[in-house]
């Protein structure tokens, strides 16, 4: 039978081998006898030690079967040796006993879940989850019912909220000191029951999850990862413990951020999408479905995650996207918005309202019927806006707003409007002003005493903020962002002193589309605790959310992240890392270890920067760009001249990237030395592909398949990626060179590469996620193939001896 008993001061675990505990850097807590200060009483457990110990058995001591140590006869050796001596030949099961285990699943009994009456919703569907849990382990349903005040009740699973639960308090008088604290719990074994105590609602929520990841063994991600809890036929254990103090981030969670493989999927016989969105944009015109949705915020609470954005865009006065929010308000989470839409208002949300009160049809364009979308040409206008949809976002529970201010499609606002004035100091009191008036109308339609705000500093927010333009309202939580991503914070997140009348977090990045990851997990868990460390040691710990987009390519990234910011103090990387792979691959460990980490490792780095230059998204990127050259090269030679003297005039946008967005784009190499770095990161990951298909053949099934999902799939992506790009560089420098027979050659081999990126497709779209890529729209592979079939179709054409060149000579 399984026992143990770990305390920590930010994270607990149930029984595990000591060299797993290690993990957060937690201490097994061993049972010493209690130190009174009577003689007598230290003398009665020393005494009840030594029958332990020749006994094998504890003593459960009470009134009426205590010794009393202090009677003189007990204190004549002959008398107590006597005694001994009378226990060990048999007298001791009559006197001292073991203390009966805790059985939730037995050949003859059952427990019996307990709740109180009063729990909210999000607990009851924690109660639902270990319920489901226990019968797909066990093939046995457990009872549930509501708690009755007042009674005592053994064999019970006892849930419950200190304060609105007074039945834990009974059974478990300790868990009184849970009273006020933030999502603090308790896990007790008491006899033959089990209490499960929560100092509010989410703290008793994350109470039952714990116990069932920890003591159940079920996987928080197991619904992403295919990872399904080991059947066993009984569920008992001698002693549960697990305690759990204030979490190291107040606020903690996920943003489902460019989320377009989500969008689209279904699960077979859930609905495919929840609706239609009203965007002028070619992404997320569909909205994920509820159901869709429901699997992620599960895993979310799970982790013992408190907070998410639940999509890039959300229209709270569209009912498809509403119940995105409906739908995370039930598990009793908080909710917050994009940074692209302050106070729940995108610029496609603001030419909406307006085109609905014209009459026009709702399809997020602007227009000369519509406001221009600016805080400087269209304030009344916007202010409108806001106070409606504030007013709509306060009907939900638990809402962050977000303040700010962002122009159309995660672009600073001045670009959408040429009026706004462009110095920098002027910008920075535009967003201020903006953000005061904000300020204001939440105060009006929210009625919590201190509603949480914040304001995220990303990109051009950040710029202003490191310049010290912009005036930050007293009370919002300033957070700061990375966008390498995931490598390193941007630079005002260093230089801003910190304020008291401010609280600080992160916005964090395992995916950021654009440069990517976005179909590849990249950023290793070890330089997520190297950032995290940083924000932590600035005490920086009010909020921090993870950018996860589809959520299934980067659930290594997403439990180590949760597991960081939940008991920060206590983790350590080296030991999570290696109880995470011990756990999926057994005795292969180490083996499939080493391919994960050559495949981290393998990722060029700008020289300069240190962070990558050759992810998915730049990979995609840079090919797109060489072949529209090469295009020109090939077709129009006057027009690629003009494009390349275009190329080096300045715009306002060009130079909001390159001061805002510097850290996630790619060294400005020449054709040649941009070949080299390719053809090396993709040698590198080779090297880890071996070392991957040397150890498949070892692993049971079920390892096996999640190494194919979460590495094999990830390197055929990746090298499939790289070999395009090869291919498209080498017909560059080939058209450079005037060899057309060549440029047909390389890019025949740059087509061949999706083959290779539609096997690793293959290896994850089978069963429920047959349509997992349904939705590729940010990669859109499919139409990267056309296009470079195109081109390379135009290339054999121009080639010596063609139809078309024959008929152009003889013409």
């Amino acid at each position: 039978m399984h026992t143990g008993r770990i305390e920590s001061d930010e994270t607990s675990h149930g029984h595990v081998p000591e060299r797993q505990l290690r993990q957060t850097g937690v201490r097994r807590h061993h049972h010493r006898p209690r130190v009174r200060h009577s003689r007598h009483r230290l003398v009665e457990n020393r005494h009840d030690l030594h029958i332990q110990k020749h006994t094998g058995l504890r003593c459960a001591h009470s009134d009426s079967r205590r010794i009393d140590y202090s009677n003189e006869q007990m204190k004549n050796p002959v008398t107590y040796y006597l005694l001994i001596s009378l226990l060990l030949l048999g007298g001791a099961e009559g006197w001292c006993q073991k203390p009966s285990p805790f059985v939730l699943v037995g050949a003859r009994q059952t427990a019996t879940v307990v709740v109180g009456s009063g729990e909210p919703e999000c607990v009851r569907l924690a109660v639902q989850d270990l319920i489901g849990d226990v019968q797909k382990i066990t093939d046995q349903q457990i009872r549930v019912t509501a708690s009755t005040p007042g009674r005592s009740y053994q064999n019970a699973v006892i849930i419950g909220t200190v304060g609105r639960s007074s039945v834990v308090t009974q059974h478990l008088p300790e868990s009184r000191q849970l009273t006020g604290k933030w999502e603090n719990y308790r896990v007790q074994s008491v006899g033959s029951n089990l209490v499960l105590a929560g100092s509010d609602e989410r703290g008793t929520m994350f109470a039952v999850y714990h116990f069932i990841e920890q003591y159940l063994g079920v996987d928080p991600l197991y619904f992403w990862s295919d990872r399904e809890p080991a059947k066993r036929t009984a569920l008992s254990w001698d002693t549960v413990s697990i305690t759990q103090s204030t979490p190291t981030f107040r606020f903690r969670g996920w943003f489902i951020n460019d989320e377009d493989l989500l969008t689209e999927w279904q699960r077979p016989g859930e609905p495919a999408a929840g609706g239609k969105r009203n965007i002028d944009y070619p992404f997320y015109g569909q909205v994920v479905a509820p159901q869709t949705l429901r699997h992620v915020v599960e895993s979310l609470v799970r982790l013992r995650q408190n907070l998410i954005i639940p999509a890039s865009f959300i229209d709270i006065r569209n009912p498809a996207e509403a119940a995105l929010v409906q739908e995370a308000a039930r598990r009793g989470v908080f909710v917050s918005m994009h940074h692209v839409e302050p106070m729940g208002v995108s610029a496609f949300t603001f030419f909406n309202y307006w085109r609905e009160k014209a009459g026009l049809p709702l399809n997020g364009k602007g227009g000369n019927d519509v406001p221009l979308f600016s805080y400087f040409s269209s304030r009344p206008q916007l202010e409108e806006v806001w106070r409606v949809y504030a007013t709509e976002w306060a009907k939900y529970p638990n809402v962050i707003w977000q303040i700010g201010l962002r122009g159309i499609a995660d672009r600073p606002m001045w670009l959408a409007d040429p009026g706004i004035p462009q110095t920098d100091a002027d910008r920075g009191r535009l967003i201020s002003e903006a953000m005061q008036t904000q300020m204001q109308l939440i105060r009006q339609v929210d009625k919590r005493p201190n509603p949480p705000i914040t304001t995220t500093l990303w990109a051009e927010g950040s710029v202003l903020n490191k310049a010290g333009h912009l005036k930050i309202p007293e009370g919002v939580t300033v957070v700061f962002s990375d966008n390498s991503p995931g490598w390193r914070m941007q630079a005002d997140f260093r230089d801003t002193p910190r304020q008291p009348g401010h609280s600080y977090g992160v916005y964090y990045h395992h995916q950021l589309w654009g440069s990517g990851p976005h179909l590849t997990q990249i950023v290793p868990p070890a330089q997520t605790y190297k950032v995290l460390r940083e924000v932590y040691e600035k005490g920086d710990t009010a909020y921090a959310i993870a950018n996860i987009s589809n959520l299934r390519e980067f659930v290594l990234g997403a439990d180590a992240t949760a597991r960081m910011l939940t008991g920060f103090s206590n983790f350590r990387i080296d030991v999570f890392e290696r109880n995470w792979f011990t756990a999926r691959y057994g005795a292969s460990a180490a083996q499939v270890q080493q391919a994960y980490q050559t495949y981290f490792d393998g990722f060029a780095l700008n020289s300069r920067t240190q962070t990558p230059i050759l992810m998915d998204g730049q990979l995609r990127s840079i090919a797109l760009g060489q072949l529209r050259e090469l295009r020109l090269q090939l077709t129009d030679s006057a027009g690629y001249a003009v494009h390349l003297k275009q190329q080096k005039v300045e715009t306002e946008e060009s130079r909001w990237i390159k001061s805002a967005l510097a850290d996630m784009g790619s060294e400005n190499l020449d054709t040649q030395t941009l070949l080299k770095r390719v053809q090396a990161q993709k040698t590198a990951h080779l090297r880890a592909d071996s070392l991957a298909q040397l150890v498949l053949p070892q692993l049971p099934v079920s390892e096996r398949r999640f190494m194919e999902t979460n590495l094999l799939a990830n390197l055929d992506l990746i090298l499939g990626l790289e070999t395009w790009l090869e291919g498209v560089l080498q017909a560059r420098i080939a058209a450079n060179a005037n060899r057309l027979s060549d440029v047909e050659t390389n890019l025949q081999h740059a087509v061949a590469a999706f083959d290779q990126m539609q096997k690793g497709q293959h290896r994850i779209a089978t069963g429920k996620w047959q349509n997992w890529y349904q939705g590729d729209k940010k990669m859109n592979l499919e139409e990267c193939r056309r296009v470079t079939e195109t081109i390379r179709n135009k290339a054999l054409s121009e080639r010596p001896g063609s139809r078309a060149v024959n008929k152009r000579k003889s013409g």
